[in-house]
């Protein structure tokens, strides 16, 4: 045990040196990227397994992970046309997950792959193929190289949870109306998609439609990936909010009769620079109908009613101490489910960034709180250490 550990963290140390990224092709306007980055955790979980067979875990674990290894290609063919893709394997390593085919716990699979086609320019552009779902903003940020927080919100996949919402590790097979107008002031994103799948929970075969806009009253948010925070580089105040709907949805495959599934939410992001520093805060409140999904040690079950209330804040600290500067933050969630007990999942961390956003050191310190602890529904407390590099 003594030789894993020692070997998992020299693990870590390393892995930031196996980042590359390269532009491997220009000609005019035509150019071609290939590149690399990732996360490497360690992770304590308490109460985790269960060693006597009564369902409650009463034995803690240490686990090495990678939690995310993005291999990715991108391209421009000219200023209409465009592409990207990502291979990428998710919480390799992670205990008591492995479904290689679509890149969790083992194995490589295509995360992201779409093409993108500027019909008026910025204005409206259409992109097809596997793509985030355009929904949450928690979701829309580039969470391996740019989220305040470790990890994504418990609920969208986040720290050790899984996700409310149809998706493929959080992706769609899809089709979306895009752009940015005024300016770039106002964006707005219309998805039509897959959802749940197969004749089991979906036996209409209907697609699922989601979308998002978002206002933004400072300096503008044009990207498709968002910003967790912006390290005092940017002024910015937005409002947005989205919905995802799919009708006539099983709740397991097992299910005899089919309801809509709908959810919606609003949310706050702003982040302001204050000297050579920057205070973000950012607030969520989605409203869940008929979940797709459980969402883990929670009492929210798919079929089930629910609201999830977000808020997160940092503070990015001036001036460097040795090569990078600090963003302590803090994080709360509240799972309020119809006619079940609530669940809080709250904590507190901090950033040490070397480079960028990407190139990091973390800490976090995670408590899944129960209003009542029943069966495998438990209190726990998570810590994770994380090393994040990339470009």
């Amino acid at each position: 045990m003594f030789k894993k550990l020692c070997f998992s963290f020299v693990f870590l140390l390393l892995f930031p040196a196996m980042v590359w990224s390269v532009e491997v092709y220009r000609q005019g306007e035509a150019s071609f990227h290939v590149g690399f980055w990732g996360q490497a955790w360690y992770q304590y979980v308490d109460d985790y397994t269960d060693t006597d067979g009564d369902g409650v875990g009463d034995e803690s674990i240490n686990d090495f992970m990678t939690r995310r290894a993005y291999f990715y290609v991108k391209g421009i063919v000219n200023p209409w046309f465009s592409f990207f893709v990502h291979y990428a394997g998710d919480r390799i390593g992670q205990q008591d997950l492995d479904n290689p085919s679509v890149g969790l716990g083992s194995g490589l699979a295509l995360r992201d792959g779409w093409i993108t086609m500027k019909l008026a320019g910025e204005a409206l552009m259409v992109q097809a193929g596997r793509m985030y779902v355009p929904f949450t903003r928690n979701y829309g940020t580039t969470s391996t190289k740019t989220l305040l927080t470790t990890d994504l919100d418990w609920g969208q996949g986040g720290v050790r949870s899984g996700i409310f919402y149809p998706s493929k590790v959080g992706r769609d097979d899809s089709v979306c109306l895009w752009g940015n107008i005024s300016g770039g002031k106002f964006q707005y994103r219309l998805m039509i998609g897959e959802g749940v799948e197969g004749s089991a929970r979906n036996p209409d075969d209907n697609l699922r439609f989601a979308g998002r806009v978002s206002v933004s009253l400072f300096d503008p948010e044009t990207g498709w990936f968002n910003k967790g925070t912006y390290l005092g580089k940017k002024r910015v105040l937005s409002i947005g909010a989205g919905f995802d709907y799919q009708e006539d949805i099983k709740a397991t495959s097992s299910s005899t009769t089919k309801d809509d599934y709908s959810a919606w939410t609003v949310d706050l992001f702003w982040d302001q620079p204050l000297g050579a520093g920057a205070i973000t805060l950012e607030a969520a409140y989605i409203d869940i109908d008929h979940s797709a999904n459980a969402v883990t040690w929670t009492y929210l079950s798919a079929g089930d009613d629910a609201s999830i209330v977000s808020v997160k804040a940092g503070y990015l600290f001036p001036g460097k101490i040795g090569v990078g500067q600090l963003q302590p933050f803090v994080h709360y969630q509240n799972f309020d489910v119809d006619n079940e007990d609530d669940t809080d999942v709250y904590g507190i961390g901090l950033n040490y960034y070397i480079k960028g956003l990407a190139n990091k050191i973390s800490l976090d310190l995670t408590f899944v709180d129960q209003d009542r602890e029943s069966g495998s529904i438990q209190d726990h407390v998570i810590f994770t250490f994380q090393i994040a590099a990339g470009f």
